[in-house]
């Protein structure tokens, strides 16, 4: 499958949030502003291009030969907090005032599920290279721009009459359900699963 496809189709049809639903704890707890919501997208996007490349390379180049292939969940976490802890003290060296607004979730994108998710849909749809860094890129922007969509509609949402009992993280749930169904809409053009 063309790198281009697999790029598409992890924004649209299968978007780590909206389709597997995975990533979701940062998702609903960042959401609330749309500036924060972007820059930990970009942060997000950026880890997961460098990962999905790394974690690919080294299961192919280190994992399989050695025939260690079970120790992949441990590697790829490794791999994952090593490249997420330089992200975050480049972006608290340059980038001040984002490092204090991101707060305690920077180095919690360590812990994103949808990040380790990436790097086992590419082993286990077996991508090569230049598909798996697409898969990464791909699902990253998808993560941003649900992300961003859901911080626009909590914005909104603000000033709007919302039962007592649904407001904060219940109306931000239902919001990211219909979200969801919206992009089943897209299932029909590609699928990659």
């Amino acid at each position: 499958m063309s790198p281009l496809v697999i790029f598409f189709a992890s924004i649209f049809t299968n978007n780590m949030i909206l389709a597997n639903f995975l990533g979701m704890c940062s998702f609903l707890a960042i959401s609330s502003q749309i500036r924060t919501s972007v820059n930990l997208g970009q942060a997000v996007t950026f880890v997961l291009a460098v990962t999905s490349a790394a974690n690919w390379l080294v299961y192919h180049y280190i994992l399989v030969p050695a025939g260690l292939e079970v120790y992949r969940f441990i590697v790829f976490i490794i791999v994952i907090a090593a490249i997420v802890q330089l992200s975050e003290m480049i972006i608290e060296r340059y980038f001040d005032s984002l490092y204090y607004a991101l707060g305690i979730f920077l180095p919690l994108i360590t812990v994103n599920c949808a990040i380790l998710g990436v790097a086992l849909f590419m082993i286990i749809r077996e991508y090569g290279f230049l598909q798996s860094i697409a898969f990464g890129v791909g699902s990253g922007i998808g993560w941003m721009m649900a992300i961003a969509m859901l911080a626009g509609i909590r914005v909104r949402i603000e000033k709007a009459p919302v039962p007592e009992g649904l407001k904060g993280a219940g109306i931000a749930v239902i919001a990211t359900g219909l979200m969801a169904l919206a992009f089943i809409g897209f299932s029909g053009i590609i699928n990659i699963s």
